[in-house]
């Protein structure tokens, strides 16, 4: 089944539940809209209020009360790999998101979603807001705030290159020889861009370089692009290069995160 979004206008009479809402305007059984209401793929316009997620099957609704179900089947059914949090410093933590988890939900669901993760295990105690995003594909490091106050701070030092943050990857061909340092300054989508490697291993036999990055600037994809542009795409990348398949998929992992906490715990400094 193809995704589709349902349009479920709330009139007299009022169904006993969103649930039965869900259930009686998108066809699907109550235990299949409780289940995508738990997943994230409702959301409930009531007046001029934000649109917000709705999630809980027996949320009572009002008249006029309009909710959106973005349903499709296949994000539904996926099960998402667990992150495990590295750090825990209360206005903020810090998390290893695995490959093939988003970083924040899309509207058709957020349990797929580092984000969603992060709320429940505080128990939905702690909002969580994301301080920088990292590719769906790619695994590692992630800053997330607790509050608007930690997400502003710690924009302020990303904002102004206060928070060190390096990427371990391994591209096809030879990068150059152990040590070797290079930049790579090509503008992405009109913006100056830059990219700043160290080569930590060439491998002969299986012609493919091990890297460590630092980003100048944060563009889509950046660093993916930038290797594939000089003719070294990163292994297992599937959207950009040639000849760089990998059994396990891409080979990009947000490695280490320092910086000095705004809020008084000293030097942070968490490698993987």
């Amino acid at each position: 089944m193809p995704p589709q979004m349902h349009r479920i206008s709330v009139t007299h009479p009022v169904p006993d539940s969103a649930c039965a809402a869900v259930a009686a305007g998108a066809g699907i059984s109550k235990g299949a809209a409780k289940r995508a209401m738990n997943q994230g793929a409702v959301w409930l316009q009531r007046g001029r209020r934000k649109m917000q997620r709705l999630r809980r099957a027996t949320s009572a609704l009002r008249p006029g009360d309009l909710l959106l179900f973005y349903h499709d089947p296949a994000i539904l059914a996926l099960s998402p790999p667990a992150a495990r949090c590295e750090k825990d410093c209360r206005d903020y933590s810090i998390w290893f998101k695995p490959a093939g988890l988003l970083t924040q939900g899309t509207r058709f669901g957020d349990h797929c979603a580092l984000l969603r993760q992060v709320e429940r295990h505080f128990n939905g105690r702690r909002p969580a807001l994301p301080v920088h995003r990292l590719d769906r594909e790619a695994a590692g490091l992630v800053l997330v705030a607790h509050h608007s106050k930690a997400a502003a701070r710690l924009s302020d030092l990303l904002r102004f290159r206060a928070i060190v943050k390096t990427y371990r990857i391994q591209v096809l061909g030879r990068l150059g020889d152990r040590g070797a340092t290079g930049s790579i300054d090509l503008a992405l989508d009109g913006k100056a861009a830059g990219t700043d490697y160290t080569v930590l291993e060439y491998d002969p036999h299986t012609d493919r370089t091990t890297a460590r990055i630092i980003l100048q600037t944060g563009r889509l994809h950046q660093i993916r692009r930038h290797l594939a542009a000089i003719g070294h795409p990163v292994m297992g990348d599937s959207r950009y290069g040639q000849g760089n398949r990998h059994p396990d998929g891409l080979q990009l992992v947000a490695d280490r995160l320092a910086f000095d906490c705004p809020f008084g715990h000293g030097p942070i400094d968490i490698a993987i």
